[in-house]
């Protein structure tokens, strides 16, 4: 990939793990809230400014072949107000911007709160565990668990409709419980649902790699349990994680062979 790419939200947890993994392969345009402490990648272009400012972002897309989008309101909790203005609008319009740059490929950060109200009281903690089948594949319609869920449904859709008004694929990803660290062994959704650094790295990689049009796939690594399966990012991303929270111990350390 000659041309850069865009992060926003570059520092988030989402982008200091892309940038951990892949920083060195790609020509970066980082895209800040305020004035990192530190730039991670050597060389990369920064904008400081808020992803709602059209001209900020028209300057960060100008020359870019593609888009990772993760700036908003992480907080689950967040206000309408805040998940409207920063999550809903602000995607919209960078969106927008990357479509009218001809922007190739725009990889957007969804979450599994987009679909959080499919872990109804029926379903758990069953559905956490390994002898339990239930999938959710990305077919489904969203079903969010809380407004900030909302505002990632809704991008999904705004994705969907600039991918059908333009030539630029757009790919969301629901991404699981992204930690450094492995999850505790009483936090059993997140053993299912965990996603390791170097997986997200990975499958951002093959969101700027891959051919595929328009897609939704689940963002977690190759856990003993998962209800989100990942075999669509296997197929249209050869997505191929290294790590499931199976193989480690309830401190974070991978268990010795044998």
């Amino acid at each position: 990939m000659d041309e850069p790419v865009v992060l926003t939200g570059a520092g988030g947890r989402v982008g200091t793990a892309i940038l951990e993994g892949i920083g060195p392969d790609y020509e970066w345009i980082l895209f800040y809230h305020s004035n990192p402490d530190e730039v991670p990648v050597d060389d990369a272009e920064v904008v400081v400014g808020e992803v709602e400012d059209r001209e900020r972002v028209d300057e960060a897309v100008a020359d870019a072949s593609a888009v990772i989008h993760l700036a908003g309101d992480p907080r689950p909790e967040a206000p309408w107000s805040s998940v409207l203005e920063n999550n809903i609008h602000g995607t919209k319009v960078v969106l927008e911007a990357a479509a009218e740059a001809g922007v190739d490929t725009f990889a957007y950060a969804s979450s599994n709160h987009a679909v959080g109200a499919f872990e109804t009281d029926e379903r758990k903690p069953d559905l956490y565990r390994t002898d339990d089948d239930f999938l959710l594949d990305g077919t489904e319609l969203p079903r969010p668990s809380n407004l900030y869920g909302v505002s990632k449904a809704t991008g999904e859709v705004l994705g969907r409709y600039y991918y059908d008004h333009s030539e630029m694929d757009v790919i969301c990803v629901r991404i699981g419980n992204l930690t450094r660290s492995h999850p505790p062994k009483e936090y059993e959704r997140g053993q299912a649902m965990w996603l390791s650094y170097r997986d997200c790295a990975h499958l951002f990689d093959r969101c700027l790699q891959a051919d595929y049009g328009f897609e939704i796939v689940y963002g977690i690594s190759d856990n003993d349990r998962k209800y989100y399966s990942i075999e669509r990012a296997r197929e249209v991303l050869d997505y191929e994680p290294s790590d499931n929270s199976a193989e480690y111990t309830f401190e974070g350390e991978p268990k010795e062979d044998g």
